[in-house]
């Protein structure tokens, strides 16, 4: 019998996503795994147990992750979780760990060896891996839909005899993966689109999408941007002048689209009160960046508020999850193409290489510590029991001053200088 895959079923009700597809557990399986699908696993991301089944997997329970020698999952797994996993697990997600010190702890208590997805760094060898792109492409085409949907006029131009329906006028802030996608999207519906980022070569990024760019477009602007082509912090100065002009331009549309996050830190606020109070009644904006902060002033995580002067603001929780089915799709090849840069060819087994760059950008917690730069503080007593699934309690010591502190500081190379924008 060969080492084991588990997927897991989500257990967060906000989270119909599936790490895998019957197209990857055929893979899985074709690189020596034996792989188990806990039971209504893709169920949310309409793929029924008999697909999993007929392509190799083994329909499982919960409690088959004991056997498990790698656990692919879309969160990480909470403390609960975790005293069900036997010690040297690997376990790959994406693991949300900024804020979460708690939890990166328990992931090292429990032994665990893990991988936060959302690390992967940019580089060409890892494309295929890169889940934040993955994701943030069909949060972006999701967060288009959404504004139509609570848009209540037509998006696109329309001549008739009775008259002519004038075109929507969407304006997207932030142009990373997400805002780029929301932009061809809104272009494919009809609308006037506009958009803005403070990074220079997003200018020709949106005109090829067909969309106009809005920036103050100084000196500073032109130098905005590193050899890397990600952004750099701007001056008070420009921030202010870039506010005037998107006030005055936000008062003329009918949607914006904000996607703006900063790794590591909340979200910055791009749309204030005044600016929504500008717009005119039935406008919509919708804020990809709701969970961490938002961009919004006055957006609510989950809900769609509607203001004194009738200005919807829509705060969805995981939007590459309202459309779980493409995104679990997406979502699972990544995985995939990470899993087999872990495994040795000739023996058909895991071996992890901690000197791969992918690794080590990626490797939250191995042995019963914390491992990644950003989050080292202090080395965790891991959790461990004769038996699979029976934790021993632990007592953790006191992290030195000098390392807590850097551990919410510090950011990790592959994504200290990522631009402004979701992915």
């Amino acid at each position: 019998m060969g080492q084991t895959v588990f997927i897991p079923r989500e257990l967060d009700a906000n989270e119909p996503r599936v790490a895998a597809s019957p197209d990857t557990v055929k893979r899985l399986a074709g690189l020596g795994f034996d792989v188990i699908v806990e039971s209504g696993a893709g169920t949310a991301s309409r793929i029924p147990d008999e697909e999993f089944a007929k392509t190799g997997a083994v329909i499982g329970k919960a409690g088959d992750i004991a056997k498990a020698d790698v656990v692919l999952k879309v969160r990480r797994p909470d403390e609960a979780e975790l005293k069900a996993y036997r010690p040297g697990t690997a376990v790959i997600a994406i693991m949300d760990p900024y804020g979460n010190d708690a939890t990166v702890d328990a992931l090292a208590r429990a032994g665990v060896t893990a991988f936060s997805m959302e690390f992967m760094p940019r580089i060409t060898r890892a494309q295929s891996m890169d889940v934040l792109s993955s994701q943030a492409n069909l949060a972006g085409y999701q967060a288009v839909i959404d504004a139509a949907a609570e848009y209540d006029r037509a998006l696109p131009m329309m001549m008739t005899a009775a008259g002519t329906v004038p075109a929507a006028k969407a304006f997207i802030m932030g142009v990373g993966v997400a805002g780029l996608q929301a932009i061809a999207t809104a272009r494919r519906l009809g609308a006037v689109v506009t958009a803005t980022d403070v990074r220079p070569a997003a200018k020709e990024q949106v005109a090829s999408l067909g969309a106009k760019f809005l920036a103050v477009e100084d000196e500073e602007f032109k130098a905005a941007e590193t050899a890397g082509g990600y952004a750099k912090e701007m001056s008070r100065e420009y921030q202010t002048k870039q506010a005037a002009l998107t006030a005055e331009h936000i008062a003329k549309q009918d949607i914006v689209i904000t996607t703006a996050l900063i790794p590591g830190r909340p979200a910055p606020k791009l749309v204030s009160a005044a600016m929504v109070a500008s717009m005119k009644p039935g406008s919509v904006i919708v804020d990809l960046a709701v969970e961490r902060g938002g961009n919004v002033e006055g957006a609510v995580p989950g809900q769609v508020v509607t203001t004194a002067n009738g200005v919807k603001i829509v705060g969805h929780l995981n939007v590459a999850g309202r459309v779980a089915a493409s995104a679990s799709l997406l979502y699972a090849r990544n995985l995939f193409a990470f899993v087999e840069t872990l495994v040795d060819k000739t023996t058909k087994t895991l071996a992890i290489n901690r000197d791969d760059d992918l690794v080590k950008a990626t490797m939250l917690t191995d042995g019963g510590k914390v491992v990644h730069p950003a989050f080292i503080g202090k080395p965790a007593v891991m959790i461990a029991s004769a038996e699979p699934g029976k934790a021993a309690a632990a007592e953790k010591p006191a992290a030195p001053k000098k390392a807590a502190a850097s551990r919410k500081l510090a950011a990790p190379k592959s994504l200290a200088n990522k631009p402004k924008g979701i992915a």
